[in-house]
């Protein structure tokens, strides 16, 4: 009896502590850099992760590592953007992506 309370307080309560720890990866450009930013959905930045930087074609870039504020600035003269980018964030146990249309890069250069 005892174990069957348990196991139904574990089932109750795990959904929550996976819903607690979703990534959050968001990316925006000013013509010049990439700027990433990843938190889990708690507001907590990512402070250890892999930043994967691949084109339009899902060729792999290059890899970053993120900084301890959970962010990390691309150069965009360092990369191929013609197409597109894909911003993947890698913590290790959680993943997320952003991508970041020719016409986001465009559209910032107008300004």
């Amino acid at each position: 009896m005892i174990r069957a309370i348990a196991l139904a307080s574990i089932c109750a309560v795990a959904p929550m502590g996976a819903a607690a720890h979703q990534l959050t990866v968001f990316a925006a450009t000013d013509c010049e850099m990439v700027t990433v930013e990843a938190k889990f959905s708690n507001g907590n930045p990512v402070m250890l992760a892999d930043v994967r930087v691949l084109d339009g074609n899902n060729t792999l870039l290059m890899t970053l590592p993120i900084n301890e504020d959970g962010t990390v600035a691309i150069p965009l003269d360092s990369v191929d953007h013609s197409g597109g980018l894909v911003i993947e964030v890698d913590t290790g146990s959680h993943d997320n992506y952003w991508i970041v249309t020719p016409d986001d890069i465009a559209r910032s250069c107008q300004s």
